[in-house]
């Protein structure tokens, strides 16, 4: 039996910048784990890889959507602003609606694949 077909969602901004899987599993790590460094580990980079990535995303739109709080009594951290969180409830759903909508498509697909 050989393994599904997989879509892979991304969308390329006028401006060269992209969001796509790696970006939007980044932003729900982050989200789940409450860290940058766990995140990227997570996914098996580097924290530089995973920082910088951080950063891109924050500076593709008007608003951030990773905050970051230094360490002290509570503990540092990465959080998903609240323009964060929407950003990837968004992306999660696109990718669901676009899966979805050609999923007949990817079964015919798979069926004629060598």
């Amino acid at each position: 039996m050989t393994a599904p077909l997989e879509l892979t969602f991304r969308i390329d901004f006028p401006n060269g910048l992209r969001l796509g899987p790696g970006k939007v599993a980044l932003l729900g790590l982050i989200a789940e784990k409450g860290s940058i460094r766990s995140a990227g580990e997570a996914l098996g980079m580097s924290y530089r890889r995973a920082w910088l990535l951080a950063d891109e995303i924050n500076r593709m739109f008007v608003e951030a959507s990773i905050t970051t709080r230094h360490g002290g009594k509570s503990g540092g951290g990465a959080f998903l602003t609240p323009f964060g969180e929407e950003l990837l409830a968004r992306a999660r759903r696109m990718e669901e609606a676009a899966r979805n909508s050609i999923s007949d498509d990817l079964s015919w697909l798979a069926k004629v694949a060598t």
